[in-house]
């Protein structure tokens, strides 16, 4: 039997950067629909845009197949092309001088991408794409709710 075919749209936003942010997920699977949105506070845009995709691959309740649509080419570029592995790989360092950011998400999405297949496709923002808006409208009202919980960013 084959991995069931998800597809799944995410975007982040913030206010300020860093700022209260949040992220948007919308969830697709054989007419079914699920939204995923949380907000932070003193978050970037990056880190929400590589949390929209955690959230949603920690949603999925058994391996998946998943097609994930972002906005975000720093989240495709660093999965498609295998920056991220190559930071761990480096101690997560982007070279010899730069550390990479966010190496706690970077860790926690590599390791949801060894049980699903996943492939990173990249959307242009605010360009009609419906479920791209819709993500963007999670993001952004998740990132104006009052009482955010902190962005607990932990070095690996």
């Amino acid at each position: 039997m084959s991995d069931k075919e998800v597809i799944i749209y995410t975007d982040g936003a913030c206010s300020g950067n860093p700022g209260p942010g949040g992220y948007g997920a919308v969830m697709l699977y054989q007419g079914h629909r699920r939204e995923l949105s949380a907000g932070f506070r003193d978050t970037t845009n990056n880190r929400m845009e590589i949390m929209a995709a955690i959230a949603s691959l920690e949603a999925l309740k058994e391996k998946c197949s998943v097609t994930l649509y972002t906005d975000s080419q720093y989240l495709v570029n660093a999965m498609e092309k295998g920056w991220a592995k190559k930071w761990r790989a480096n101690g997560w360092m982007r070279n010899k001088k730069e550390p990479a950011l966010n190496p706690d998400l970077w860790e926690r999405l590599l390791t949801l991408c060894q049980y699903h297949k996943v492939k990173f496709l990249w959307v242009r923002g605010h360009s009609g794409n419906p479920e791209n808006e819709r993500c963007d409208q999670l993001a952004v009202e998740a990132s104006k709710q009052p009482d955010l919980p902190p962005d607990i960013r932990v070095r690996v």
